[in-house]
């Protein structure tokens, strides 16, 4: 699945659709800023999250943190998991919030 643009996710949203956001960030990251909707799963916890999120594997779910580095990890492993419709938010929360 190709990355998603802020530019792009701040259309959708606004448009309405409330697509599934997972915020890899660490949850003091979370605590300063944040995605309307989205979830923290920081990314050394997803091995143990995979369960709470097998309902989403055929879904779209859009990840992001910082800048992109670990949301594209957590996009790696997510579709090593089977996971068929990862996006990553491109530049991150840094690009999102600049829109």
């Amino acid at each position: 699945m190709p990355d998603i643009t802020a530019s792009e996710l701040h259309q959708r949203q606004q448009a309405g659709e409330t697509p599934t956001i997972i915020d890899v960030r660490e949850p003091w990251e979370f605590e300063e800023s944040r995605i309307s909707g989205s979830q923290n799963i920081p990314l050394g916890n997803l091995p143990q999250q995979l369960d709470d999120l097998e309902d989403l594997k055929d879904q779209e779910v859009i990840v992001h943190c910082k800048s992109g580095t670990r949301s594209s990890a957590a996009k790696a492993f997510l579709t090593q998991q089977g996971f068929t419709n990862v996006r990553n938010l491109e530049g991150g929360i840094t690009a999102y919030q600049a829109k």
